[in-house]
């Protein structure tokens, strides 16, 4: 009688080939039902884990893979630099490859990543991305951790608590009296955007109507700028225009300036990241913190105890925001107390 191999370990648990691999080696991103099942048929067949072989075949090379979707965003930037700040005490290089938010490039490096045998990756997912992204991954059983953005399954988060930084925000934009909040730009269908909106819906309490304008092209400082003149083109101002980030945040006060509305007194205007040039800005720009030092570090800590064989919880594992109340939403006032404007 033949000897039972993982394809049919994989076929008699109704799972894939890359499913057993990962149960097989002991990673904490299969369910435990699925887990058992496998076991279960590896019992069943009598199939034996040959170890050492597998040891062989995944020699570590210390190299470590991350995947995001661009580095222009000094968020992102500064999050990628404390990271591989973790990575190179750890005596391992880091291997960076930019998406551009697009999810065909994205399984392209992934794939990349895998053919070099990287020991692990880090993602952020791209636009559209689905949850058989970590498929070339699996195939290889590469250990790997997602941040900022996160899809659903038991692959270990890091990231900001989003809705926490938008809760923070709508009560304080709440609180300053203002009745129409426009949220600008960014994926629509990434959780970031998801969390953020319903945080500041939570945070309004029903004292603002939150309008989205969650145009996917809108994800520059330029871009945003444009959105701002069609939006005041119908006539009417919003109190405040938040921008799904610092960088949409800065191009929203750029087109006020350029509609001549003055960013601040007649339109507040917020943004989420606190990046170091939010302050610098004119009017200095309110900001949620979400701590991009801290995530990197997080993240290479996560993916760092998977390889070291520490049992790391599923889930997400969420920073905690911090809110930096400026100019550009403290000095706005009331139309009702300045009739000059709509």
């Amino acid at each position: 009688m033949a000897r039972a191999t993982l394809k049919d370990v994989a076929a008699r648990a109704g799972v894939s080939r890359s499913t057993a691999s990962l149960v097989v080696s002991g990673s904490s991103r299969i369910s435990p039902q699925t887990s058992e099942r496998v076991r279960r048929a590896m019992a069943e067949l009598g199939y034996v884990y040959d170890r050492s072989a597998a040891n062989l075949r995944r020699a570590r090379t210390g190299t470590l893979g991350l995947v995001l979707t661009d580095l222009s965003n000094p968020y992102f930037a500064a999050l990628v630099m404390a990271l591989e700040d973790q990575v190179h005490r750890e005596g391992r290089t880091l291997l960076i490859g930019c998406s551009r938010d697009d999810a065909a490039r994205q399984a392209e490096l992934l794939t990349a990543m895998a053919e070099h045998r990287v020991d692990g990756v880090l993602l952020l997912p791209a636009h559209a991305s689905t949850a058989d992204v970590t498929a070339p991954l699996d195939a290889h059983g590469i250990p790997l951790v997602m941040f900022a953005r996160h899809l659903s399954g038991p692959t270990p988060y890091v990231g900001p608590d989003n809705v926490e930084a938008g809760r923070l925000l709508g009560r304080h934009l709440a609180a300053t009296g203002m009745r129409s909040v426009v949220l600008l730009g960014g994926p629509p269908d990434s959780s970031a955007w998801r969390e953020r909106s319903e945080g500041l819906r939570a945070g309004a309490a029903g004292a603002f109507e939150l309008v989205t304008e969650p145009a996917t092209g809108v994800e520059t400082a330029a871009a945003a700028a444009d959105a701002v003149a069609e939006l005041l083109g119908g006539g009417a101002w919003p109190d405040c225009i938040v921008g799904y980030n610092d960088v949409v945040a800065m191009g929203v006060a750029t087109g006020l300036r350029r509609a001549g509305v003055t960013p601040g007194p007649d339109v507040a205007v917020a943004g989420f990241d606190d990046i170091p040039a939010a302050e610098q800005q004119v009017p200095p720009l309110t900001s949620v913190a979400t701590r991009a030092e801290e995530v990197g570090r997080t993240c290479a800590a996560v993916l760092l105890d998977l390889l070291a064989g520490q049992t790391v919880v599923t889930g997400p594992r969420l920073v905690p925001p911090a809110l930096r109340v400026r100019a550009s939403t403290g000095s706005w006032r009331p139309r009702r107390h300045r009739p000059d404007v709509p």
